[in-house]
């Protein structure tokens, strides 16, 4: 909705993770080289955690994005839940083979001659598994199982675990010290520091043709970066918001005030939100003045909560018309 009034090219914080607008801050930087460290390896397990929305996901697509004119057969697993058939099962959905009906010997046996086969067309057989403090010990044990395959002194398969932090925890456990041993490199991504948030976003607006509209003062910078804590996600959630706010408000310049405007709003949202007060049974309403219990039950902050809401009404307002307007001028195109 705002890319034609800022004449961007795209929507320049989706949160769908797209590689062209990676950002090499000096985490991602790091990780990425203990990526392809372990590439050139070509053998066990290399770790990479972080916190919701550090940016896993998109380390790994800027890594594919590289490695798309490679001889590598890629298998991509989000875990669930899993078991130890289970895990064998999705392995081998992910590079494609057949896995239903089939017993776990079966399942292996198949796996086997899939990745001996792989490997004799000059090619290398990568798992990428995200979400990987979902899995339970077993399914972890299954997978490091399947890194015993070789064919002479050459590994068969080697596999990328992402996880949040507590999967940090899992390998940590004593009934993961085998695995422990097969882990080549590990990384953790932290959060961006301010000038990091800074670089990221002006990076993400440069992606998509930003020429310096909308500004951006100093002090808006501190704003996003207070709030965000310097995680890319929420960082895209809120300059996101603000864009929009920026379009409705028809504001060119974003300063500290206006990023705390639009950090109120979101702070409405469901899960911004406080447990909701419970109703209280208000009597009805006569000449007497209101009883000292039915005040005292309202909110302390009710008139505050108005006032946020009324300011969201009237930012609404705008956008409606201006939508109306739109569907209108192309009805009358048609």
């Amino acid at each position: 909705m705002y890319e034609a009034y800022y004449h961007l090219r795209d929507k320049p914080f989706q949160l769908n993770p797209d590689p062209r607008f990676f950002y090499g801050s000096r985490g991602h930087k790091r990780a990425f080289s203990y990526l392809e460290y372990g590439l050139s390896l070509g053998e066990g397990f290399i770790i990479i955690t972080g916190d919701v929305g550090a940016g896993k996901t998109m380390l790994v697509k800027h890594l594919l994005k590289k490695l798309e004119r490679g001889n590598y057969l890629i298998g991509n697993l989000v875990s669930t839940q899993l078991d130890a058939d289970d895990m064998l099962r999705s392995v081998s959905a992910a590079f494609g083979l057949d896995y239903e009906h089939l017993s776990k010997a079966a399942l292996l046996n198949n796996l086997q001659i899939f990745l001996r086969d792989t490997l004799r067309q000059g090619r290398r057989a990568l798992l990428i598994v995200d979400e990987a403090q979902n899995l339970s010990p077993k399914a972890v044990e299954e997978l490091r199982m399947l890194s015993n395959f070789q064919e002479g002194e050459k590994s068969l398969l080697q596999s990328f675990l992402l996880g949040q932090p507590e999967f940090r925890d899992t390998l940590q456990s004593p009934e993961m010290q085998q695995l422990r041993q097969r882990v080549i490199a590990s990384y953790h991504l932290g959060p961006l520091d301010r000038d990091e948030t800074m670089g990221y976003i002006l990076h993400r607006l440069k992606t998509v043709g930003w020429h310096g509209n909308p500004a951006f003062a100093e002090d808006a910078f501190d704003a996003i970066h207070a709030f965000s804590g310097g995680v890319p996600r929420r960082i895209n959630t809120l300059c996101d918001r603000l864009l929009l706010f920026g379009f409705l408000e028809e504001r060119n310049q974003f300063d500290a005030k206006a990023v705390q405007e639009v950090i109120a709003d979101l702070r409405q949202e469901v899960h911004h939100q406080a447990v909701p007060v419970r109703e209280t049974q208000v009597p009805a309403v006569t000449a007497a003045p209101v009883s000292m219990a039915v005040a005292a039950a309202l909110p302390a902050d009710l008139e505050e909560r108005l006032t946020q809401i009324e300011r969201g009404l009237t930012r609404l307002i705008p956008m409606v018309r201006k939508i109306l307007y739109s569907v209108s001028e192309g009805q009358e195109r048609d």
